[in-house]
């Protein structure tokens, strides 16, 4: 068996519910470079996502659908909870794409003791986003 640390693949895929799930898509692509790759709507209601898929130009990405679109726990868990944590290769360029854009800044850029430089910001909806240099151990 391949061990998935070794590989390129994405292996894990963060699933945030979101009230506006295309305004929050389009600014997410905006202030900091997520690539859309699949918009799946509910066929009556276009503004009801039932799931959405964002590529990290670094690998890995996120899935996005909108929150109430069922009952089930999926479609009603709250928006505006998640904390997300980013590998970016600059994160200066980053922190003024994603203030110009509209991101509020939760923790300015900083360099950490443990080497990594990064800064963490909210989206629209309240989800925290931590960019940074620091990759795991």
């Amino acid at each position: 068996m391949t061990d998935p640390a070794s590989t390129d693949i994405a292996c894990i895929w963060p699933c945030l519910a979101l009230t506006d799930a295309r305004g929050t898509t389009a600014f997410l692509v905006k202030a900091f470079g997520f690539v859309e790759t699949a918009m799946y709507a509910r066929a009556d209601d276009p503004a009801v996502v039932e799931h959405g898929e964002l590529r990290w130009p670094l690998g890995g990405g996120i899935m996005i659908g909108s929150t109430g679109r069922d009952d089930s726990p999926f479609g009603t868990r709250p928006p505006g909870t998640y904390n997300l944590y980013v590998v970016c290769a600059d994160p200066d360029e980053l922190f003024e794409r994603a203030t110009a854009a509209g991101a509020e800044v939760v923790r300015g850029l900083k360099d950490e003791d443990y080497g990594s430089r990064g800064f963490t910001v909210s989206d629209p909806e309240g989800n925290l986003w931590s960019f940074g240099t620091y990759r795991g151990a």
